[in-house]
Formats: C-alpha cells, structure tokens, sequence
C-alpha cells in the first residue's frame, strides 16, 4: 500500500539494496533508507527521476542495547519517500497524513506530531505548523528533537515527527512526556547546508526526505504489543520457544540477533574481529551466551530449516552460501575460545578482582577479550 501510494503519485521505486555501503563509505552498514541515495540529496541528478519510493533493509548497531523491548531491532526494513528538490514539506507532510488516515484507517484522535520550534540561527517551522494545523492534528513544537542532520556539516534542517497512541486508555500527553505515544514517520525537510564554521545556507532548491520504519507500523496495524508480534516474526516466535525454553527479552534478543545474523550472511558478510565481520561475531556470541546461560548443551545445529528459509526468502537472498553451516562454525570457535579461558582463569592463584592489567595481560597473551573474561567469571 505505501509503495502503491506513492506510485500514484509518480514516484518511481527504488530496488533494495544490500545492507553493505558502497566502497569509499565511512559507515559500515546501511542504516536508514536514505544512506544509498546520499549524493542525490546533495543535489546530484538521480537516474529514476525527482520522485522516488522504496523499502530498504537496514542495520543499526546503536540501539544494540534496546534490542529486546517493544520497538528496536537490529536488521529492520524501512519505507522511504523522496521528493529530490521536486515538491515541498508541506505536500509530504500532506500526503502522509491522507495515506495513514485514508489507506491504514489511523484516526485523528490517535495522532500527535512534533514540529521544530526554532533556535538561535532558525525560526520555527511554519510551514509544516500549519499543515498540521490545518489538518487539526495536535502538535508539540521542540528544538534539537526536530532538527535533522546527517553530520557537523552538509544538508540538514527542520523534521516533523508522526506518532501514533499505542498506550493504555485515551491518550493523553505529548510525544516528549508520555511514552504511550510511538514514533512511526518522520519528513525531513532538507532546506539548508551547513559549513565548517556552524553557519546555515539555503539549499535552493531542497529536497523532502521520509522514514517509516515497517514492523513498528504492521505492531500499530496489527494491534500488537511488540514487533515481536507481528506476522514477520511469527515463524521465529512459535518455533524457538519449544527449541529453547528463555525468559521473553531472551527470546527476543535471540530471535532479533539470529534472524539479522542470517541476512548480514546473505548479504556476504563473514564472522571476524573487525569491522563488519566483527558485528556479526558480536551478535552471534550474544545469541549463545544467552542460551548457554542456563544450558551449555545448546546448540544452533537444533535451528530448524524453515526459519533460514523464511528469513532469505523474506528479504530475497539467495540459498547460498549456507548461513547454517557459518553460524555452526563460529559456535564451536566460541566454545573452544570459552574452554581455553576457563582454563587460563582456574589457573590463577588469588581471588581478587582482575584490574585492567589483568586483562590486558589475558587479552594480549590468551587472546580472551574483556566482554569473554566477565562471562567466565560469571
């Protein structure tokens, strides 16, 4: 239905992309539906036109420690809308409001937006006030919560932020002072560029850039307490709770950090200690840890077929190579790594608490990193 809406509108999709950046990228992994298209919001002629729509897969590691809670993942797909200095923020903002009223059936009394209110160098949005206004959606002006910007310099400008009531009873409260209130879209309105020196210069003419992340949206649609809820997981949840018995954030963590494991492979990345390779091993280990914390005879060998398959097929990846047969041998490199630190540690003749020293030591001779030695020792 979004990419349907916006074909409508005569925007052309944009294909998914891998989750790989391009060589030369400074970020590792495509973390939100504009990253690709970057040079195009700068103002380089795109290939497909002023008008673009797509749903792009996307990993994000600073949210790690969310992972397990309601609303964050690691590997999510998002749905982006771009106006490449074609129309302003106030058409965006008006379609948006007619696709999640007219085509997801959200009222009025469910909504809440958030608008910049202005600062030192920039006056409030009006633009986009009045569209809300006009629509009469309540909305709550801020500052730095609405400026978007995709670094110390380059395009930036002001945001407006759509939420949707997913609390208990009536809602009350603003997005900034009730948590019931969930963000599901956000429109940047790329207006300026900033310089080295802090200052602001219009970009003539700029461009609309917009957000929504999918599963947040199908929890809101399917009337769910969790993305964890929602029909892309379902396989997921009906089947690992009879393999491994965990404690529900457990589950999650487990379920998010395998099923983003699979589609990191897919996408030929490979278990290592830097860079990319490295978050892949760091989201394996997490998966193992939890399950070997109340029993060391896990195993990932136990992952039925059909979760693998579900997962490539959801985000179209090819059947090889197998992401089973890389996750088993990074499970039993785990294992030998534990054994050798259990070793090491009974080794030590006191039972005082490690200093920095100490792990250094450990880490530079044993090759045991820090994060290892504290799961040992617990």
């Amino acid at each position: 239905m979004f990419v349907d809406f916006y074909r409508d509108r005569s925007h052309l999709v944009v294909p998914d992309t891998s989750l790989i950046s391009p060589p030369g990228d400074p970020v590792l992994f495509t973390t939100s539906g504009m990253h690709p298209l970057t040079p195009y919001l700068e103002g380089r002629p795109h290939p497909l036109g002023r008008r673009l729509v797509n749903v792009q897969r996307c990993l994000r590691t600073t949210d790690l420690d969310e992972v397990g809670d309601d609303t964050h993942l690691t590997v999510f797909e998002m749905l982006g809308s771009w106006s490449l200095g074609d129309y302003s923020g106030s058409q965006s903002l008006t379609w948006g409001y007619e696709l999640l009223r007219d085509g997801f059936g959200i009222g009025d009394d469910r909504l809440h937006v958030t608008v910049f209110g202005g600062d030192s160098q920039v006056g409030p949005d009006l633009e986009s006030l009045r569209v809300w206004e006009r629509f009469g959606v309540p909305v709550e002006l801020t500052s730095d919560e609405n400026w978007w910007s995709n670094g110390p310099t380059g395009p930036c400008g002001p945001d407006s932020e759509i939420f949707i009531w997913t609390g208990d009873g009536p809602p009350r409260g603003t997005p900034t002072t009730d948590d019931g209130w969930t963000e599901v879209w956000n429109h940047v309105m790329m207006r300026y560029r900033r310089l080295g020196d802090g200052s602001l210069i219009p970009m003539t003419p700029g461009s609309v850039d917009t957000g929504m992340g999918l599963e947040r949206l199908l929890t809101i649609l399917q009337n769910r307490g969790s993305v964890f809820e929602t029909d892309v997981f379902e396989p997921w949840m009906t089947t690992l709770p009879d393999l491994w018995p965990l404690d529900e954030r457990s589950l999650r963590i487990v379920v998010d950090h395998l099923r983003s494991s699979i589609v990191m492979i897919g996408d030929g990345v490979r278990p290592s200690n830097t860079q990319r390779g490295y978050v892949l091993r760091r989201l394996i280990r997490r998966v193992l840890t939890s399950l070997w914390r109340t029993d060391p005879d896990r195993t990932l060998g136990d992952l039925p077929p059909l979760l693998f398959e579900h997962t490539r097929d959801h985000f179209t990846q090819p059947s090889s190579p197998s992401p089973r047969e890389i996750l088993l041998t990074e499970e039993q490199r785990f294992r030998d790594l534990l054994l050798r630190g259990s070793r090491v540690l009974s080794r030590r003749r006191t039972q005082d608490p490690l200093t920095d020293d100490d792990y250094r030591r450990l880490h530079e001779t044993h090759g045991i990193p820090r994060d290892l030695i504290d799961l040992i020792l617990r």
